[in-house]
């Protein structure tokens, strides 16, 4: 899952870069309303976490903007983007004005990690269509909350990218995903990635949890099927 940050403090922004990327997040960071716009048309992310208070405006104007982004003009932002606003900003009328302009959720700082990173899991929840927090197909549990995974009940080791991978492709079964999306959602702008960076990693998957599990459409990419491929 990719993340975009938008971050004026530099400390701030490397913390939770450190921080989700241990989590197999790949994170950008942006320290000011254009380039965090510029980022926001070039590239496609699961959550945007938004500081208010940057250089070169407020970061309500920002959300307002995704917000109003027509869905389905190329080189335009998803409006339907998740969006986390973290920000000093404690007051009521601060936090009601922040969800009136679309925000998805709101976080005081200091704020505690795990705890953002659980409402960023509800955040990608939501945005996938599902309430459960465990990702279930056949004999595969997923548990997000815990990086873990399941293959018949026997607990599976899988690599922070490996994990992301799966994760992707359980959160869009039945529909294919090229080489250049599962990229797009893995890697940030800092990743050297090798021309076989996802079929290794699928390789791997497949070695693991079983050569059915992930189909290939030659040509296109690869997706999981909706019904249990046992």
């Amino acid at each position: 899952m990719r993340i975009l940050v938008v971050e004026d403090d530099a400390g701030i922004a490397a913390g939770l870069r450190a921080n989700l990327q241990q989590r197999g997040y790949a994170v950008d960071a942006c320290g000011t309303l254009d380039a965090a716009w510029a980022a926001l048309r070039s590239e496609t992310f699961d959550v945007v976490l938004l500081d208010l208070g940057l250089p070169d405006g407020d970061g309500g104007q920002l959300l307002a903007r995704i917000r109003r982004s027509p869905y389905a003009k190329d080189g335009l932002p998803d409006p339907l983007t998740p969006v986390l606003i973290l920000t000093a900003r404690d007051q009521v009328a601060d936090r009601i004005c922040g969800l009136d302009l679309g925000a998805d959720d709101y976080l005081v700082k200091p704020f505690d990690l795990d705890e953002l990173q659980a409402r960023m899991r509800a955040l990608l929840r939501r945005s996938a269509g599902r309430a459960h927090p465990l990702l279930v197909h056949g004999e595969l549990v997923m548990d997000p909350a815990a990086h873990a995974v399941l293959r018949a009940g026997t607990p599976v080791e899988l690599t922070p990218r490996e994990f992301a991978l799966l994760q992707l492709l359980l959160e869009s079964r039945g529909r294919v995903l090229s080489r250049q999306q599962l990229e797009t959602r893995l890697y940030n702008w800092q990743d050297a990635v090798g021309s076989n960076a996802v079929e290794v990693h699928v390789h791997h998957l497949r070695r693991k949890l079983g050569e059915s599990l992930i189909q290939t459409v030659r040509g296109v990419g690869y997706f999981i099927p909706r019904d249990d491929p046992a």
